[in-house]
């Protein structure tokens, strides 16, 4: 089951005080997902309406049944493509993890664990839907594109750029030579090249020697970064005065981009910082959550 990242500090953080009796509070969920932070504030704001994104349109069937009396509008979007009035919301999340269920039961590849096809994708559903003549009609990328596809230069760019691994250059040789014998079609295979392209060492330690080389083809196949720099722009636009963002973010990539973004606002004289360091994950989630050890969040106010 999906645990919600610093449910409490994200919600409490996000309505302020002078909110709390609001009868009239417009929240955006902008990363749904389980629908963790949504259920919770519907507890706390009876009368709150949320306007819920997600890219996956499966997530809102899994979690309606919870929202029953609860004013809610589902929007299959992404939240690059975030279309709301400006100035008319009061607060907005984002939640940058991706959930338990997209890991584990999605089909999709986004774990090393499981052998899945490499899609990687957060579109739903996760294929290609041809139009007339047999061409897509929509086009995106998967991460089997990636690996069977792309250049060995810029496969190393990005396992290093997104996911910071080391052995960037090793891994990039290693899928090249693989798929000049067949093609790369699953995880598995993938978590295979790369064993056999990192030191004997490195596969023994803490972190999965998997971890940084899936992580940066998620982040290239669903273009996160680029994303998240739009999606905070249009976030803090629609934005009343006094509203508050609030952002958790999983790797240091994201949380220099949500960093920088905080920052500008504030130097510009357009918003205050509510925490000046990121809030961090207690001893006891820790405990209960093991996959919450990276997440940061850092919440703002619009002036």
């Amino acid at each position: 089951m999906h645990k919600t990242v610093l449910l409490n500090e994200t919600i409490d953080g996000l309505l302020a005080p002078q909110k709390a009796g609001n009868e009239n509070l417009v929240i955006v969920d902008a990363t749904f997902g389980g629908g963790g932070h949504s259920l919770e504030i519907c507890k706390r704001c009876p009368s709150v309406k949320i306007i819920a994104l997600d890219q996956d349109k499966s997530v809102f069937e899994k979690a309606k049944d919870k929202f029953k009396g609860c004013d809610i509008v589902f929007i299959n979007k992404n939240f690059r493509d975030l279309d709301i009035k400006m100035d008319s919301v009061d607060g907005i999340i984002f939640d940058l993890g991706l959930s338990s269920d997209q890991l584990e039961n999605s089909g999709r590849g986004f774990s090393f664990m499981k052998d899945e096809p490499l899609l990687m994708t957060m579109k739903e559903p996760a294929r290609r839907s041809l139009g007339a003549g047999g061409n897509p009609s929509e086009y995106f990328v998967t991460a089997d594109d990636v690996v069977n596809t792309w250049g060995e230069e810029n496969l190393a760019d990005i396992i290093y750029g997104y996911g910071e691994e080391r052995y960037s250059r090793r891994i990039a040789k290693g899928i090249v030579d693989a798929r000049h014998k067949r093609k790369i079609k699953s995880t598995f295979d993938l978590v295979q090249i790369i064993r056999e392209a990192v030191p004997a060492g490195y596969r023994r330690g803490r972190i999965h020697f998997a971890t940084r080389t899936f992580q940066a083809l998620r982040i290239a196949v669903n273009d996160e970064l680029g994303v998240l720099k739009t999606g905070l722009e249009k976030g803090f636009d629609a934005l009343k005065t006094g509203g508050r963002m609030s952002v958790i973010s999983f790797h240091s990539l994201e949380d220099r981009i949500v960093k920088k973004f905080f920052r500008e606002k504030k130097d510009g004289g357009e918003a205050f910082l509510i925490n000046k360091k990121p809030v961090l994950v207690s001893e006891e989630e820790l405990k209960n959550n093991p996959r919450a050890r990276s997440a940061k969040l850092r919440i703002l106010e619009k002036i």
